[in-house]
């Protein structure tokens, strides 16, 4: 409908025949109508592409693109990305296991057009049976970038989602290639605020994706090594000095880098192995934080004296192999997306 801006959906997708349908479907069913979808398909040895392919037969708005090798998960996301049409003024990526609700484009696109200094645009999210990215007041229509950054940085309020539950303006899309940082785990909250020191965040107070919660791939890789804590502290490091204050900015990182050691003193008697402290020492050595022995060992008295002034509640904490969600000692794992073996 040429009365409706043209948005590109890119579904980057590795092994999803299972879910791949699902996924164009809920494409299918938009109740914006005027999109075109790419399907990059990243050297999948199921039956993905052939579906992809059944999808592209009956609707011409859908078309497929094989990789002619394969790629890690990022570099395939920025493949797809610059795939979109030059004719395009916004781009939603939806990974090949999730989904939207149908008037998802419609609610997005339409903040964006009210708001022509919104680069992003953000939404609840249904995350297995939980509403995730919650906290903005209602409505939030157009919040300042600045003002979502900093909270993300003094109140620890993360609303950007994954890159399932965003849309972003097609012309920011392209003014970065590579769009994501493609050595970064966590790139979707770094590319947010990346491209909200110059534009401002739209938010939808209405659950608009379902993101599907499963067993393997980086989403059990990010959780079992929290690897959200060194992508929290890498935002920080890299873009903290200009959404803060140098006083803000010092209270932050010393904050961060405390976290940071009383979640490894809690994993002293948790019998990591070699590649957990591998990853961290190294993330905290590239944060210029630097990794400390001594100051594990201090963080980890710490704790065993407040089990001896606790010795129930503690003493469990300390043993268990994972503290509940809600423990300071321990902060939860990040939902890294899909498509990497």
């Amino acid at each position: 409908m040429p009365s409706q801006p043209l948005v590109s959906v890119v579904v980057p997708a590795y092994n999803e025949a299972v879910h791949l349908g699902e996924c164009l479907e809920s494409v299918l069913a938009q109740t914006h109508v005027n999109w075109e979808c790419i399907v990059v398909d990243n050297c999948s040895m199921d039956g993905t592409a052939e579906i992809a392919r059944q999808y592209a037969a009956k609707d011409a708005r859908i078309r497929v693109q094989l990789n002619e090798d394969f790629v890690r998960a990022v570099a395939n996301h920025n493949r797809a990305l610059r795939q979109i049409s030059s004719a395009s003024k916004y781009c939603k990526i939806v990974f090949a296991d999730d989904w939207m609700f149908p008037e998802c484009l419609e609610r997005m696109i339409s903040v964006a057009e009210e708001h022509p200094s919104v680069g992003i645009v953000g939404a609840y999210g249904l995350q297995g049976r939980q509403v995730m990215w919650v906290g903005l007041p209602y409505p939030s229509k157009l919040v300042p970038g600045r003002e979502v950054c900093r909270k993300l940085f003094l109140d620890n309020l993360y609303v950007f989602g994954t890159s399932t539950s965003l849309l972003y303006r097609a012309s920011v899309v392209r003014a970065r290639d590579p769009f994501y940082n493609e050595s970064n785990l966590h790139c979707d909250s770094e590319v947010c605020l990346a491209v909200l020191q110059d534009w401002d965040f739209g938010f939808v107070n209405q659950v608009l994706t379902f993101t599907r919660v499963r067993e393997g791939s980086l989403q059990e890789f990010s959780t079992q090594t929290n690897t959200l804590i060194a992508g929290r502290l890498h935002d920080l490091v890299t873009y903290g000095a200009a959404f803060l204050s140098p006083e803000e900015f010092e209270r932050c990182l010393e904050l961060k880098s405390s976290e940071y050691y009383d979640f490894l003193a809690a994993n002293v008697l948790r019998h990591r192995g070699e590649n957990f402290w591998a990853y961290h020492k190294r993330k905290l050595d590239e944060s210029g934080v630097g990794f400390h022995r001594a100051r594990v060992i201090r963080a980890f008295l710490a704790k065993v004296l407040a089990a001896a002034l606790n010795p129930k509640k503690s003493i469990e904490r300390l043993f268990k192999g994972r503290a509940p969600a809600h423990d300071p000692w321990f902060l939860p794992g990040f939902e890294e997306r899909k498509n990497s073996p």
